[in-house]
């Protein structure tokens, strides 16, 4: 099927839901079944979603956007990854983000829609700004989104001070978020120590989320056996 199109309508779309059951792969649904938690699951692999979404987005993709009915996984991810390729950073696009934000149902949607923003390399400051605002939203997957976006595209020196006040405050004791604040701090060990284990001695994080930023520390291949020993020391115990 062509989905360069200039013109999406409820047949069109119709005949593109057929389109995207064409592509499904048992093997492939049964394997991500296992890993993500989504009844809508229909199986299609990464490669050909992030072809599609680039294939939609080379014609009339905001037409796209707006009709898409989003009911299965791979067409929620499919949205997220036609936003990822629009890379200006205006009220259009905050708008999308917005919208696909509230799709979030599962760490895949959220980490792979992350992981593919184009528009971020030119935009830092404004999705800086961005994030801080939505990192406060009281929905998990929105605040993981954030964390994931600052573990993705600001683990930089000048950022620390920003990303350590953020894991501190908006941190909250719901498993996916904690999970990303302590993949974020354990990055951010790897690539700056000092600062990272000045932050480490001095936090707000709740036992659970710095216990697990400790673990993902130890478990990289890029820390020495001596420092993983003195990072096990670190540990609270209950």
């Amino acid at each position: 099927m062509l989905l360069t199109i200039d013109s999406w309508n409820k047949e069109i779309y119709k005949k593109y839901k057929y389109y995207l059951n064409s592509k499904k792969d048992i093997k492939y649904k049964e394997f991500s079944s296992k890993i993500i938690q989504d009844e809508t699951l229909i199986g299609i692999k990464i490669p050909i979603l992030k072809q599609i979404a680039k294939e939609i987005y080379k014609g009339n993709y905001k037409e796209y956007l707006q009709i898409s009915l989003n009911e299965t996984y791979e067409e929620k991810l499919i949205y997220g990854l036609i936003i990822g390729n629009i890379k200006e950073f205006d009220n259009d696009t905050k708008k999308y983000i917005d919208t696909y934000s509230k799709m979030i149902n599962n760490w895949a949607l959220c980490d792979l829609f992350c992981s593919n923003l184009k528009c971020v390399n030119k935009n830092k400051d404004n999705l800086l700004k961005y994030i801080k605002k939505r990192i406060k939203n009281k929905n998990p997957w929105i605040r993981r989104m954030c964390f994931v976006l600052l573990l993705d595209y600001y683990i930089e020196k000048q950022n620390l001070k920003i990303i350590f006040q953020l894991c501190d405050t908006y941190n909250t004791n719901d498993y996916y978020v904690e999970m990303s604040v302590a993949w974020l701090i354990s990055i951010c060990y790897i690539k700056y120590k000092p600062e990272t284990k000045e932050y480490l001695n001095n936090n707000k994080l709740n036992d659970f989320t710095y216990n697990k930023a400790l673990q993902k520390i130890i478990e990289s291949k890029r820390i020495t056996k001596e420092e993983k020993e003195n990072i096990r020391k670190m540990k609270r115990r209950k």
